[in-house]
């Protein structure tokens, strides 16, 4: 039957069964239905043939199997299914959730962004109108208070207008699309920034939650409830274990219990340990995360008020990376938030899926089955065998891996979920934990652990034999494909339920349908070098030791000739150039000597007068010379 023919009647086949359990009044998803149609024709006992078209008879029969386990209730194997399906449509990494919540956010914002980018506003109403349209859509992406607030839109307007007043709205509305989006982006992130700095100040933060703190609180309440969850899980395991272990050992006990299910039940609580150490393990990390981001929250704070201090004016290259670096932690604090409540939630409803213990195993019949029992933890089941390891020169062939000549041996990826592959294969489906210490074999390119020696020399005698037995037994429990991890053993194996999974939404099956490349290579070898000092001591050589000695004696010549030599230099035209001179001179300075003290005297000043010069009555004119001078002694 080609393909595309094979998937038109899977789809009316699970169409059918569909609508058989709604009659019935169980509702089931498509993807659950199919994955029974798949466990329905793994299973050999219903007697389908792979190799042939499905007949109207075979179609019934189909119809009627899947049905009639859809509407078990008191069925481990089916909660188990149902489990793996739930959380295989609600779970994925951390990455690809965030990637789509961003996703799914941009997608919800589409419309507003459109009406602001393809505005061609130009009247004054019609510009008000836009710049409003800008405030709701930095309210909206920013995740911080609601747009219909007026004290929100208040503060958000505010923000915006001090980095982007209304009446840069004509050049914005001259931009091309793709530069109106990133500006718009921008803008959104500068008045998330903003609006956080002034929260921290106490000055505005209308409608902004403390997200650092409800994580704070919100974290550790998830994580004490997954280890309660976890413990409670764990002890069922060890009991179911404890009590299958004593069944293997009285074949009389094994009939008595047949009807209670006692190994579906333990793939049911050990396939629910397992996804709450998947959920756990992603809380770990958003709790990483969020102590981080709360030290790079209250840093950039710190940094943004040393910068603006009490300044009336700071350069925008200052400040808008730091508002930027805000609004992109905030964010980061949203989608931890998101996180941490879509996990919370997966593992409430998971929780559903363990109905059956209760109803298969009260709390009477555990205790009686329990009788006698010894419960081992599967920490306790590693110490006991943790001194018998493999030793390697029993086995010449197959390959060993050890903790001490293996670098990378906790990532390596063991099969069947850590569990031990032989005591499952030939106890007929036992889930004991492999001890990784007793060593690990290598075959195939592929790595077992087992739970004791024996059981790890037996295994290793014929692989093969003991993995076809797995992988029958898998077909009778389908549950068993997604708990051990044996995708790669069924993808090609049946068309039907093939098909059946192909005509369901891609993204609804990443546990089931993908095979993961999750190979890692063991290092067992490394390269490495050393270097040896040429003297590890100290140098004890004496340079001027000579042992010969002719050697000696022409030494002492020269020296003694050196007693009658005299040096002589002189300096030509030609070489006084050649080399440095230097002479050393007296500097001048000043200097002055001190004289006899000067003297002087005092003498008469002259004062001599000559009378009669004007003349008189007379025609002849006399003079007469007087000297008023003083005396010499006088003075």
């Amino acid at each position: 039957m080609p393909p595309t023919q094979a998937e038109s009647v899977i789809k009316n086949i699970i169409r059918e069964i569909g609508q058989e359990c709604a009659a019935h009044g169980e509702i089931v998803s498509e993807t659950l239905v199919a994955f029974m149609v798949k466990a329905v024709v793994l299973d050999p006992s219903n007697g389908f043939n792979m190799d042939r078209t499905l007949i109207k008879s075979d179609v019934q029969k189909l119809v009627k199997l899947c049905v009639s386990r859809l509407l078990d209730r008191k069925n481990p194997s089916l909660d188990t299914i149902k489990m793996q399906v739930y959380f295989d449509m609600n779970y994925t990494s951390r990455e690809e959730f965030l990637e789509e919540h961003h996703r799914v956010l941009e997608s919800r914002l589409g419309s507003v962004l459109r009406e602001i980018t393809d505005n061609r506003a130009c009247a004054r109403e019609e510009l008000e109108s836009l710049y409003r349209k800008v405030v709701s859509y930095m309210l909206l992406r920013s995740g911080l208070g609601s747009p219909t607030d007026i004290k929100i839109v208040r503060e958000a307007t505010a923000a915006l207008q001090s980095v982007f007043p209304q009446a840069e709205l004509g050049t914005f509305l001259t931009l091309s699309k793709k530069d109106k989006e990133r500006q718009l982006k921008d803008l959104s992130m500068l008045v998330t920034g903003i609006r956080l700095f002034n929260r921290d100040c106490g000055k505005g933060g209308e409608g902004i939650d403390d997200l650092p703190a409800i994580l704070q609180e919100a974290i550790p309440a998830t994580t004490q409830h997954i280890d309660s969850q976890l413990q409670i899980a764990q002890d069922l395991a060890y009991s179911y274990t404890a009590i299958l272990e004593k069944v293997t050992k009285n074949p009389l006990m094994s009939k008595e219990l047949q009807p209670y299910m006692l190994k579906e039940t333990l793939y049911n609580v050990r396939q629910y340990e397992i996804f709450l150490q998947i959920i756990l393990s992603d809380i770990i990390t958003c709790a990483q995360e969020v102590e981080m981001m709360i030290k790079q929250l209250g840093a950039q704070l710190e940094q943004l008020k040393m910068t603006v201090k009490s300044k009336t004016a700071v350069p925008t290259s200052q400040v808008f990376p730091i508002f930027i670096a805000l609004s992109s932690l905030w964010t980061s604090f949203q989608d931890e938030t998101v996180l941490v409540s879509v996990l919370s939630n997966l593992t409430a409803h998971l929780e559903q899926f363990l109905g059956a213990h209760e109803l298969l195993f009260p709390e009477k019949v555990m205790q009686d089955l329990l009788n006698e029992v010894t419960v081992k933890t599967d920490m306790y089941r590693m110490k006991e065998h943790m001194e018998d390891r493999v030793h390697l020169v029993d086995f010449r062939k197959q390959e060993w891996l050890f903790p001490e000549t293996t670098a990378n041996f906790d990532k390596l990826l063991i099969q069947y979920r850590g569990f031990c592959a032989y005591t499952f294969a030939t106890t007929d489906g036992l889930l004991l934990p492999g001890n990784p210490a007793i060593g690990i074999l290598k075959h195939k390119e592929k790595y077992y652990t087992f739970s004791t020696r024996s059981a790890a020399y037996s295994f290793a005698e014929n692989p093969e034999i003991y993995i076809g037995l797995i992988r029958e037994k898998a077909k009778k429990n389908a549950e068993l494909i997604q708990l051990l991890e044996l995708h790669q053993h069924f993808e090609t194996l049946i068309p039907y339920s093939q098909a059946a999974l192909r005509a369901l939404p891609s993204n609804s099956l990443s546990h089931w349908m993908k095979d993961v490349d999750k190979h890692i290579k063991p290092i067992t070898k490394n390269e490495s070098s050393t270097q040896t000092d040429t003297h590890i001591l100290p140098p004890t050589i004496v340079t001027s030791y000579e042992w010969n000695e002719w050697e000696l004696r022409r030494k002492a010549i020269k020296l003694a000739n050196l007693r009658k030599k005299i040096t002589h230099s002189v300096q030509t035209d030609l070489s006084h150039m050649r080399r440095e001179n230097c002479s050393q001179v007296y500097p001048l300075k000043d200097t002055s000597t001190q004289s006899m003290r000067e003297g002087s005297t005092g003498v008469p000043r002259p004062q001599i007068y000559i009378a009669g010069l004007r003349g008189g009555q007379a025609k002849t004119t006399y003079g007469i010379r007087v000297n008023l001078t003083r005396a010499v002694d006088e003075t």
